[in-house]
């Protein structure tokens, strides 16, 4: 099925002032920045990471490290996939323990992915905080998922999809809103 662009939301412009203001929010509420950590989930939430760690070390002077985790285990979604125990623990090259952690995500919608999340990192340690960071909230929650720090909410429709483009991945910064298209 192919789909058709509703609207654009955001540009780059757009994009970049969102994570100015989203990165000053985190570096507001975490009073420690050394004991930050910010999570990205594949493959967004990884670059959305990346360029807030940068803002915060130019805004703050304080470096933040980036880690990714894969949440392929822990998704209640996908059956075929390993189960938790088989996952090593030295895959993993950063410690949760006593750590703030940040998690990153692009598009919050029913909340299984942050679950899966939380469980691979409660998986790996205790951290002292979990937030979560999410670059757009479009509702529809499945799960009592609230995130911390908010890019921007935009209602949509199930039938509705929300795509956040980023240059990393996508040669581009938008986000658009698209919605699938029946053909003839």
């Amino acid at each position: 099925m192919d789909e058709k662009t509703k609207a654009q939301i955001m540009d780059g412009t757009k994009i970049r002032r969102v994570l100015v203001r989203l990165a000053t929010e985190v570096i507001e509420r975490n009073r420690n920045l050394k004991n930050l950590t910010l999570v990205g989930i594949r493959t967004r939430g990884i670059h959305l990471a990346h360029r807030l760690a940068k803002l915060i070390r130019e805004l703050e002077g304080v470096p933040v490290p980036v880690a990714v985790l894969d949440i392929t285990p822990y998704r209640d979604d996908a059956s075929a996939s390993p189960k938790p125990a088989a996952r090593k623990k030295e895959e993993v090259k950063f410690s949760v323990d006593k750590k703030d952690i940040l998690l990153v995500d692009d598009v919050l919608m029913t909340g299984r992915t942050i679950r899966a999340a939380m469980e691979g990192l409660i998986d790996l340690g205790r951290p002292r905080t979990i937030q979560l960071l999410t670059f757009i909230d479009r509702g529809h929650r499945e799960l009592p998922i609230r995130p911390d720090y908010i890019g921007k909410t935009l209602p949509t429709s199930r039938r509705e999809k929300v795509q956040v483009r980023l240059k990393e991945s996508d040669g581009t910064d938008e986000v658009l809103i698209t919605e699938p298209v029946k053909l003839r």
